[in-house]
């Protein structure tokens, strides 16, 4: 045992700190605890304490730290007695924190981790269950320590806890066993010791090690793939000799994460180097070479060549990039490189990450003309270097210089096209380098860049009289800001920091029509497939198009969620080109035509009236929808075919040029017709490839497979979709089965894999309960995502989940039975069991995990209700109440409405936190003994599991 003081020299609070615990030094020696001090502030840093001084108590390697004040030497004493016979006479597994659990990472070779939630009962159950082999762990040199921290278990990619880490070396590999098994768990441990093997990731996991490692090599491959299991059988060979070298060796089964790093074909391995990658390109069946290699890469004082897939990764990941674009067959570009190998060194060691790329197109994606060029990425935002690149050292200061000091960086217009795509919130200051009134302008706007900085804000600036004039720009220096893509030039004096501060923090802060002007306005009419323009006309404040304004800012957060742009202007010659001559006037442009709103002044009507499906239809045509719009489409709609496509591809164009001699007819029979372009659509909608023609029926897919320039093959395929019923247990894609699990109460899904050999058979099986399925409200899917079965910790298929509510419950019997599975399913359903109330929790009044006052819902499983109950201040409806002989007391609580304001000029702007992925709960079946479709050759053996209740 021993207690460290952190100290600084010429510190008041240091030394008063000093002098008070100078007083208990004896008592500690009593008590066996060790005292010292230590004045090192690179120490300090190292173990994350923040501002000195700082006592921090070690307890077998692990650290505990005094939160209190340190002046007060009754109370620090009484701490270290507290600890050190907590830590004497009770099996207690200490809690950290993410500082803390980063720092043992880094300095224990062997650390288990459970994250958990104090106010969780489960997770209070498996705390009680280890805390039994705390000691073993001790006796085996394995640390054993907790963390209550939401943020810290997301960063590891863990959606839900309790769960179990075990860091071997820093790396992670998660316990997916029986968590309130304590015997399994150290078993488990303890062949971690022994095992000799490459450690799986999850992607999370992957991105930690890349920012805090400095030498990684990664394995990217298919557990189902042959070729990468023979491949992990050589290299597990030289697992050790990379620990030697000081290298970590992990493996990732993640199509995905592999695609990001614009790998295409694997196995395939990654070197990183202080988190840049570099691709093997030799055969990696050969180890004793993949070493060679690797110890040359880590030997080697080049700097890294990288392709644009990874730049854009680096950037993304990395706070500091320093990138030559560059030429290898330019002579300059080869001088320059020979002296600019000297300070790749001193990158490192200042935490910039040094890498050089190769590639015309992509230098020219950022406005570079010229090769060779140095542009420093710090968070994204690019900082172009205008100086000598023979001077080494001169660069080197310029490097450490912009990443110490924040100063608004210099960019050109295709940087700022990049940017408004990536950054949430961008000021851009347009202005001349020539002029000096802009220059003193610029001089005060740096004077706020910290604090735009702490509010997410990006500020740059721009010399380009051109690019201004494209947002009607005529007068430099000129600020605009843009959310979401969405420009917004801001009117004051920009001489007065404090004001464009104030107003910047506004448009950030709060929802409100922005007002444009007629270049920026063209733009967006030209560019978005619904745009709604308020044209006011000169408008002063209290006046009646003041007023009307007002009223529609109420709405302008429904307008964004449904994927339409609200903006407004003063500008009359624009309102006389599109023959706008009554103002105030609201006009939608729907796929750049006007059409006007000719209803009263009220924001309500004007929002039925916008989000109508007769006001955004086009007659004869097939409606252009962004993303946004097409979910609101999916989700309101029975009948949607949906045509996804690549702007600017011809071969769609004329595919859309048939579709449309078809959407009348299928206006006839009810069948919304849309396509959409939108940026990555492929991905998010899990295509196999576009263009893709897809029926959606009641939220469910159906892909076209046939010609897509035959529109009547299509009609016929369409119109049979539609008229005829569902024979088969639908396929759903990713963000569909989202949609469900987020709004369906009783869904059903069964996860599958095209390699798997057994789930066709048991496939055929469940069909035949589809419709019993139906009959009973339960909904009944499939699904081949292997990421989202992972997220709920599904590793092998076939598996079946029952969602209720959202909360997934595992089935665990016979999935050839199709008769236990759908009693599975219904008695799941009809359980009834929900939780009502607040109680003290069960744990007992003792020990390390009683928390005073601590409190949490009663569950109730109710067999039989004798009479109406009535709840206060609740609304309790009756679920599955038919009859006196089948009452299962099941019945749910309404929530209340709440009330909203209907008049406020801005409005506080909402955001919807992404729901996590429910760990799903095991539910003891009944067993089908002998694995066979048949119940009566069972044989009993012993009791039955009592079913274990569901939580909601």
């Amino acid at each position: 045992y021993i207690a460290v003081l952190f100290y600084k020299t010429e510190c008041r609070k240091c030394a008063k700190a000093l002098q008070e615990l100078e007083n208990i030094d004896d008592e500690a020696d009593q008590l066996g605890i060790g005292f010292v001090k230590i004045h090192d502030e690179e120490l300090a840093d190292e173990y994350n304490l923040g501002a000195l001084p700082k006592l921090v108590y070690y307890r077998n390697q692990i650290p505990i730290i005094y939160e209190n004040e340190l002046s007060r030497e009754e109370d620090v004493l009484e701490w270290l007695i507290e600890n050190k016979s907590t830590g004497d006479d009770e099996d207690i597994i200490e809690d950290v924190t993410a500082k803390t659990l980063n720092t043992l990472i880094g300095n224990v070779d062997n650390l288990v981790v459970l994250f958990y939630d104090h106010g969780d009962e489960q997770s209070m159950t498996v705390l009680e269950e280890l805390e039994k082999i705390d000691d073993d762990c001790d006796k085996h040199g394995i640390q054993f320590v907790k963390i209550d921290d939401k943020k810290a278990a997301k960063a590891f990619g863990l959606d839900e806890v309790p769960a179990i880490v075990y860091f071997e070396k820093q790396i992670p590999n998660v316990y997916d066993g029986e968590l309130e098994d304590e015997n399994e768990i150290l078993k488990w441990l303890l062949s971690r010791l022994e095992e000799d093997e490459i450690e799986d990731v999850t992607d999370e996991m992957l991105d930690s090690l890349i920012k805090e490692g400095k030498y990684l090599a990664v394995l990217f491959y298919d557990n189902n793939d042959k070729k990468s299991q023979r491949i992990l059988e050589e290299l597990e060979n030289i697992d050790d000799e990379c620990d030697e070298m000081g290298i970590l060796f992990v493996k990732i089964d993640n199509a995905e994460e592999a695609k990001e790093y614009g790998i295409e074909k694997i196995p395939k391995l990654l070197f990183f180097e202080n988190g840049i990658p570099t691709m093997y390109d030799g055969p990696l069946e050969d180890e004793e070479g993949l070493l060679k290699w690797m110890e040359a890469q880590k030997s080697s004082d080049e700097i890294e060549d990288i392709t644009d897939e990874m730049l854009d990764l680096i950037i993304e990941k990395m706070d500091h990039v320093a990138v030559l674009f560059y030429d290898k067959s330019q002579k300059e570009s080869k001088n320059i490189l020979e002296e600019l190998e000297n300070i790749d060194d001193e990158c490192d060691q200042n935490d910039i990450a040094f890498v050089k790329i190769d590639d015309d197109n992509e230098a020219k994606e950022w406005g570079i003309d010229e090769l060779p060029t140095m542009v420093l990425y710090e968070k994204g935002v690019p900082h172009v270097y205008d100086g000598d690149l023979l001077k080494a050292d001169e660069l080197l200061g310029w490097l450490i210089h912009q990443k110490r000091h924040s100063e608004i960086p210099e960019i050109t217009d295709e940087m700022k096209d990049k940017l408004i795509e990536s950054a949430a919130h961008l000021a851009v200051i347009f202005y001349d380098k020539e002029d000096k009134q802009d220059i003193r302008v610029l001089n005060e706007l740096e004077n706020i860049d910290d604090e735009l900085e702490k509010e997410d804000i990006v500020i740059v600036r721009i010399d380009n009289a051109e690019e201004a004039k494209e947002y009607g720009l005529d007068h430099l220096p000129a600020l605009v800001y843009f959310e979401e893509k969405i420009p917004s030039v801001y009117p004051g004096d920009l001489m007065n920091e404090d004001e464009v501060l104030e107003w910047l923090l506004l448009q950030k802060e709060t929802a409100s029509i922005e007002e444009v002007t007629d270049e920026i306005l063209q733009e967006l009419i030209d560019e978005h497939e619904y745009v709604v323009v308020y044209f006011t006309g000169p408008c002063e404040s209290g006046e009646r198009c003041d007023n009307f304004l007002e009223d529609l800012e109420n709405i302008d957060d429904e307008l964004d969620e449904a994927g339409i742009i609200f903006v407004r202007t003063e500008d009359v010659a624009m309102a006389k080109k599109y023959s706008i001559r009554n103002l105030p006037q609201v006009v939608l442009f729907r796929n750049k035509e006007p059409v006007l709103y000719k209803g009263g002044e009220d924001e309500d009507e004007v929002l039925t009236w916008l989000t109508d499906e007769n006001t955004l239809e086009i007659p004869g045509r097939i409606e252009e929808v962004n993303v946004k719009m097409l979910e609101k489409i999916l989700g309101e709609n029975d009948h949607i075919v949906v045509f996804f496509y690549e702007e600017g591809d011809k071969k769609s164009q004329k595919i859309i040029n048939e579709l449309e001699n078809i959407d009348d007819e299928c206006e006839e029979k009810d069948i919304d017709f849309v396509k959409t372009s939108d940026d990555d659509i492929q991905e998010e909608y899990d295509l196999p490839s576009l263009p893709c023609l897809v029926f959606y029926r009641h939220k469910f897919r159906t892909i076209y497979t046939g010609n897509l320039m035959k529109e009547d093959e299509i009609l016929e395929w369409v119109l049979d979709l539609h008229g005829s019923p569902p024979d088969e247990i639908e396929t759903v894609d990713r963000k569909t089965l989202q949609v469900l699990i987020n709004e369906v109460e009783h869904l059903a899904v069964f996860f599958y894999d095209d390699k798997c050999t057994s789930c066709p058979g048991i496939l055929e099986e469940l069909e035949t309960i589809d419709d019993d399925t139906d009959k009973h409200g339960i909904q009944f899917v499939k699904s081949s995502d292997a990421k989202l079965a992972h997220e709920i910790g599904i590793f092998s298929f076939p598996a079946l989940v029952y969602y209720e509510t959202g909360v997934p419950i595992m089935y665990d019997g016979n999935l050839k039975n199709e008769n236990r599975v759908l009693q599975w399913l219904i008695d799941q359903k009809n359980d009834g069991c929900f939780y009502v109330g607040l109680g003290q929790s069960g744990t007992a009044k003792k020990g390390s995990n009683y928390v005073p006052h601590e409190y949490r819902p009663f569950q109730c499983c109710p067999t039989k209700l004798e009479r109406s109950i009535k709840v206060p201040k609740m609304s309790a409806a009756k679920i599955g109440h038919e009859s006196k002989k089948n009452s299962g007391g099941s019945f749910k609580f309404g929530s209340p409405t709440p009330k909203s304001d209907t008049k406020s000029t801005t409005k506080p702007k909402t955001q919807t936190p992404p729901k996590p992925v429910p760990a799903p709960i095991t539910k003891n079946s009944r067993k089908d003994v002998d694995d066979d479709k048949n119940d009566k050759n069972d044989k009993k053996k012993g009791k039955e599991p009592r079913p274990s209740t569901k939580q909601a």
